[in-house]
């Protein structure tokens, strides 16, 4: 038998064991038909679909108080894409199918990230037509889901050689008055602000006005002496040690879509008392910094950092729809207002921020590429700059971690890449640069439902494909069939499942949902671990890894966390008995001095429960002796101090990007 041909019925085998569990036989999709469907975290639901070859089908799937995922598979069982959006629980999951050959596709509609969790939702087959040919319609394709006139959207743009390649609008920039997305479409584009304040800061070096490895406190003294040197360098690549401003501001109960000021984060910092770490020691994505940096260029230059930014790198290069956007009441030509999905409706995603240099850039598809442009043909700036910029950051150990200043650079299948993404409100932005083949990407959307990373990856590899490489095809069936194999033993899963104490208070929690294992680190969200073998696993979107040992009797009594170069052990911990607190010793208010904030402790049905004036009421559920965890992000983790009475003085607060932060209990 052709080799080639037995490997694919080896998938195909595979694919049909792991499909007996919890699956649900739905029958054949057929366009025009509404399919309405309860499910839940047990099942995995099966459609089947006609398709002749070169053809694309586009779905929608309607989800409603659950959240799903979509796969999708080739006549033969190939595993062809995953479909999940952010979305979580209510929204649209619009996935498509391009068929290379004719015959019966499959489409697994399934739970992810919940337990004994139902909903419903409704799936219909929009559109089936012939596959695109050119380029310019392929990249139309990949939009297809935003092309609409009663949607948000999104526009981009394909910068190579110099030029534009091809650039468009796709969906509605304000859904009240129906104005379309176009090239020219203003949109607030988050983080993705970062490489410009980098670049303000490396002009003011060029200028001999200062050094990135000068002291932050030089320049803005209010920054507290925490007794080690914050240069500019680590607020430009993350590795200061400072506390991010949004998980502060949140933790002192401010909403995302109040009006935040420079001036309220300055007074933020300025009360603070600890690092996270050591400035150099490691890497931790800081948006103070960069708030800081912006500070710094407009005190240097006496000049706001809008206005610094405008006359000496957005004039220069013709970005005439740029702007950092200082001023929340300012008005803003053939802007795009941001939205979020809500069941089968749109909501607006309202965002005042009035700061600078973490986020606020305002701009279009078209003034991103000439930016991009600028990076191999240099009209602003100079080649030292940008060698600086696209240069990987690395700790005071003299290793690297992927940062570099205000940007990201790694490697896409096979190609040098330099990127950032950006989330704010309803905002989503990609843009990314492959130096060595002079190309650029830039996607810009307003719409919290869509993936702009994904997107941006796949015009590349419509505009690259005969320059990016591929995985050898034995390899891709080899790891997709041993991760069927873990898949379907779920008493294996269970095994694994437990808290697992990697140091004092940091604890690794894994769980089992729906056939699928996850990891949460200690004030962190969770994540997918995907499977390599029966006892390794990647940990999803992160360069790491998780190996479970096995003890004389089998058991599961300690994991490895490979990252970083390093192999850090972590025991399970020991059961903790909730029964034995007693949680009336928590009972009471605790003062932040740092945040100017007070929450309540108090026991309610049983359970220690957090209050706050500003702030949804959210319970601390206990982990060990004195030590709960807070069921929302902002309050990961709460660790309680006792006195030489045993009496409990006050409580130190850690989340992903906050730690130990300390609230006094006051009397």
């Amino acid at each position: 038998m052709d080799h080639k041909l037995l490997r694919l019925l080896l998938l195909l085998i595979l694919f049909q064991v792991s499909a007996i569990q919890a699956q649900v036989e739905k029958g054949e999709l057929v366009k025009g038909e509404l399919i309405e469907s309860g499910i839940n975290s047990e099942e995995k639901h099966h459609y089947t679909i006609d398709l002749k070859k070169d053809q694309f089908a586009f779905f929608k799937l309607m989800q409603d108080g659950i959240d799903l995922k979509v796969t999708t598979y080739s006549p033969l069982g190939e595993k062809l894409e995953e479909f999940d959006s952010p979305n979580y629980r209510n929204g649209y999951e619009m996935f498509s199918i391009s068929s290379n050959q004719g015959g019966r596709f499959l489409i697994e509609v399934e739970s992810i990230g919940e337990k004994d969790h139902a909903g419903q939702y409704t799936l219909f087959v929009q559109s089936i037509k012939p596959k695109a040919v050119t380029r310019e319609e392929q990249v139309d394709e990949l939009f297809t889901a935003w092309d609409t006139d009663d949607s948000p959207g999104a526009s981009v743009a394909v910068v190579k050689d110099g030029s534009i390649l091809y650039k468009r609008g796709y969906g509605i920039a304000n859904l009240e008055y129906d104005i379309p997305i176009t090239p020219s479409t203003v949109f607030h584009i988050a983080s993705v602000s970062k490489q410009f304040t980098v670049f303000s800061i490396l002009l003011l070096e060029k200028q001999g006005k200062l050094s990135l490895d000068d002291d932050i406190r030089k320049y803005i003294p209010e920054v507290p002496d925490f007794g080690k040197t914050i240069t500019l360098r680590h607020l430009a690549s993350h590795t200061s040690g400072l506390r991010d401003q949004w998980n502060l501001l949140t933790m002192a109960g401010w909403r995302m879509d109040d009006v935040i000021t420079t001036e309220h984060i300055l007074k933020l910092v300025s009360r603070q008392k600890e690092l996270n770490f050591d400035p150099g020691e490691e890497f931790a994505y800081c948006n103070t910094g960069f708030t800081l940096l912006a500070e710094v260029v407009s005190r240097i230059s006496d000049m706001s950092f809008a206005e610094f930014t405008k006359m000496n790198i957005f004039e220069p290069l013709g970005m005439n729809n740029t702007l950092f956007y200082d001023d929340h009441e300012k008005i803003v030509k053939n802007r795009a207002y941001s939205y979020q999905s809500d069941s089968d409706q749109y909501k607006k995603s309202v965002l005042n921020y009035a700061n600078v240099g973490a986020t606020s850039l305002f701009t279009t598809v078209e003034d991103l590429s000439l930016w991009a442009m600028n990076f191999t043909d240099i009209k602003v700036g100079d080649a030292s700059i940008i060698t600086k910029m696209n240069t990987p950051a690395v700790l005071n150990n003299g290793e690297s971690f992927g940062g570099a200043l205000g940007q990201f650079v790694g490697d896409y299948k096979g190609l040098k890449e330099i990127q950032h993404g950006g989330a704010d409100a309803g905002y989503r932005s990609y843009l990314t640069r492959f130096p060595e083949e002079n190309f650029a990407v830039a996607v810009l959307s307003n719409s919290n439902g869509f993936n702009t990373r994904r997107i941006a990856h796949k015009v590349t590899d419509i505009y690259l494909k005969d320059k990016i490489k591929t995985d050898d095809t034995t390899e891709e069936v080899k790891e997709e069939s041993e991760a069927e194999v873990v898949a379907i033993d779920q008493s294996l899963l269970e095994k694994y499942t437990g808290d697992f104490e990697l140091e004092p208070g940091f604890i690794l929690t894994i769980s089992s949902e729906d056939t699928q294992l996850m990891v949460q680190a200690t004030g962190q969200p969770k994540v997918v671990l995907q499977p390599v073998s029966m006892t390794e696993f990647r940990v999803a979107g992160v360069e790491a890894k998780i190996e479970f040992i096995a003890n004389e009797e089998n058991n599961i009594d300690l994991l490895k966390l490979h990252q970083g170069g390093q192999i850090m052990e972590a025991p399970r911990a020991k059961k903790f008995d909730e029964s034995t607190v007693d949680l009336s010793d928590f009972v009471g208010e605790f003062y932040s001095d740092e945040l100017a904030t007070t929450y309540y402790f108090t026991v309610v049905n049983d359970g220690l429960v957090a209050k706050h004036n500003r702030l949804s009421d959210f319970k601390l559920i206990p982990v060990k002796k004195d030590m709960f965890k807070g069921d929302t992000w902002f309050f990961g983790q709460v660790e309680f101090i006792r006195d030489e009475n045993d009496s409990i003085t006050g409580c130190k607060v850690s989340n992903g990007r906050v730690r130990n932060l300390f609230f006094e209990k006051l009397e």
